[in-house]
């Protein structure tokens, strides 16, 4: 990428600011249209590395959080063969919370692939940033909590307060779009603080906050005390049939060297699919990288998402439609995007 398209720090914090307008999203029945019915593509993770085998090793940097519990699977990866299968030497590009360091490092050639959160991706796609998405790779890891006597559904957040760790953080955001389809503007029928992530359960305890949404595993701790109960998950409402996080490679990747961007997809879908069936070794070798955990409750968080769930090919473009047309009814995409066209130019079917 010449330095007159380089992805700028300015231009990905407008988008970023752009796409805080996610939290006001009205709810429309496209969705469920769009997924009623989607069947899931033939199974293309059995067999080991296949066709997809690189014919020598190829040495790739993959931006990942290696600390985050949804991505332990692929950190994980080569500990059960699955880089190594497909002739991949991969070194992890740790771009920590921070989404704009993953692009950037995609933009500035620092990394060939990257995982990340679909919704946090679209805008800066929309606005030419030169990657392709090639896979969905499981839903689940975000949660609103509330305690057993307070709020017991969105709905019942109106007039109340929400607690969460960053204002601009996608869980914040994720949860605003679920209250406004649920009845409710986020902006005006509940209020929004932030926190450091352990007073949240203090705060909530208190009655400051009715509400709090965080990161994982402290989230999902509470979730197994008394006292605590689960509102909502971005496994609520259609949602449970979307993933939530995506790979993305450089365009470049895609256009020169289609075979090792093929290479690295499957390897990550396999690695997750490993994950939701063994969820105790996972939990077991990435508990080195953990923060504030072990291997039991990183096992027990896994078995909380859908890692069995990918999608590549029609039915993964179908996903980012839904996304994309959520963001355009908010007019962070621009109005005169065709939301299909835009999820069929941003995605590569590389498992071909």
């Amino acid at each position: 990428m010449s330095a007159s398209h380089a992805f700028s720090r300015r231009k990905f914090l407008n988008y970023s600011a752009a796409a805080l307008a996610a939290s006001a999203l009205p709810r429309f029945s496209f969705a469920e249209d769009a997924m009623a019915g989607m069947d899931m593509q033939p199974d293309i993770l059995q067999g080991g590395a296949g066709k997809y085998r690189l014919a020598k090793p190829t040495p790739i940097r993959l931006a990942v959080n290696v600390n985050a519990i949804c991505i332990a699977p692929v950190v994980v990866a080569d500990q059960q063969g699955f880089f190594k299968q497909h002739n991949l030497d991969v070194e992890f590009v740790n771009f920590g919370n921070s989404t704009e360091l993953l692009l950037e490092a995609l933009a500035t050639g620092k990394a060939e692939a990257a995982i990340g959160m679909a919704l946090r991706w679209l805008k800066a796609l929309e606005s030419g940033f030169d990657v392709k998405l090639t896979a969905g790779t499981h839903g689940g890891c975000m949660r609103l909590l509330g305690l057993t006597d307070g709020p017991q559904t969105l709905e019942a957040l109106k007039g109340k307060t929400i607690g969460v760790t960053d204002m601009a953080g996608a869980d914040k955001n994720f949860f605003a779009l679920l209250l406004k389809r649920h009845g409710l503007d986020p902006n005006t029928d509940v209020e929004w603080r932030a926190y450091p992530q352990d007073l949240l359960p203090i705060v909530l305890k208190k009655g400051e906050i009715q509400a709090a949404s965080g990161s994982d595993p402290v989230m999902y701790r509470l979730t197994q005390e008394a006292g605590y109960r689960e509102i909502a998950t971005n496994l609520s409402d259609v949602y449970a049939h979307l993933s939530c996080c995506v790979v993305g490679t450089r365009g470049s990747l895609i256009r020169d060297q289609p075979d090792v961007a093929a290479a690295i997809t499957h390897a990550i879908l396999q690695a997750h699919a490993y994950a939701a069936k063994h969820p105790d070794t996972i939990g077991t070798e990435f508990n080195s990288k953990a923060l504030n955990t072990n291997p039991a409750e990183i096992a027990a968080v896994l078995r909380t998402h859908t890692h069995g769930h990918y999608s590549v090919g029609n039915a993964f473009v179908k996903e980012i439609d839904v996304y994309a047309r959520d963001l355009q009814a908010i007019n962070v995409l621009r109005p005169e995007t065709n939301a299909l066209q835009f999820a069929q130019g941003i995605t590569a079917n590389v498992l071909v």
